[in-house]
């Protein structure tokens, strides 16, 4: 089995993080350092990350968390910050989160020990449409939202076409939905600050078709088995 693929069927992380900590010497075999990330583990090796010894786990997990605010997304954090690791101590498997929620960026996130679930939510080829409800300041014209569908240049970036929904305008500000298929860093963020409306709140609120409902800030729960069916085949 090829090493990405064992640390990843080990809930250490997806297959595509699993080789940079190949390549940042973070992996062992049999006690020396990997240089290889096309290593195939075979039956007797041992192998570690970050000194631990690892092997696949047989039982799959899949989790829906509603990040809070102020928790980063990652198994650890070298800045002592809150990790979404902490909302999910009681969870009997070694999980990790699959992508991203930045630190000031709330809402729905999956957690899973299967790395061959999250490399395939994760992998731009496959197009999983992101959904997030954004407080953006000032008002919001359709001529802006026009703009955000066919797409924007956020630094030498031209985004893909995009669904935008006004909810409401409030005091000084615009509550939109819009719904992305791409995960480039802070994108939804620069997309509005490309039509000239910085975000004040941003929080996930769906994967495709699954929506995060009236889960409390802070809890999970389990996905249903028609939900990670169809998290699979989508």
């Amino acid at each position: 089995m090829r090493i990405n693929k064992y640390i990843a069927q080990s809930g250490i992380a997806s297959r595509r993080k699993a080789d940079e900590l190949v390549a940042a010497g973070n992996v062992k075999v049999n006690g020396l350092t990997l240089k290889e990330a096309g290593y195939d583990v075979v039956a007797g090796d041992v192998v570690e990350v970050n000194g631990r010894r690892i092997e696949p786990e047989d039982k799959k997990v899949y989790i829906l968390l509603n990040k809070p605010l102020g928790y980063v997304t990652t198994v650890s954090d070298d800045k002592d910050r809150q990790t979404v690791m902490d909302l999910v101590k009681d969870v009997d498997a070694r999980i990790f989160p699959v992508g991203r929620l930045d630190y000031n960026t709330s809402g729905m996130l999956i957690m899973t020990n299967d790395g061959d679930f999250a490399y395939r939510l994760t992998h731009p080829k496959h197009e999983m449409p992101k959904t997030y409800r954004a407080r953006v300041a000032g008002v919001l014209s359709d001529e802006k939202c026009a703009k955000l569908r066919r797409g924007v240049d956020v630094g030498g970036y031209v985004t893909s076409n995009a669904k935008v929904q006004i909810v409401k305008g409030v005091q000084r500000s615009t509550i939109v939905d819009i719904t992305i298929h791409e995960g480039k860093n802070r994108q939804v963020r620069k997309m509005f600050k490309a039509v000239g409306n910085n975000v004040q709140e941003l929080a996930r609120i769906a994967i495709g078709d699954i929506k995060l409902g009236r889960l409390a800030v802070g809890h999970y729960r389990k996905l249903t088995k028609e939900e990670v069916e169809y998290l699979k085949n989508s």
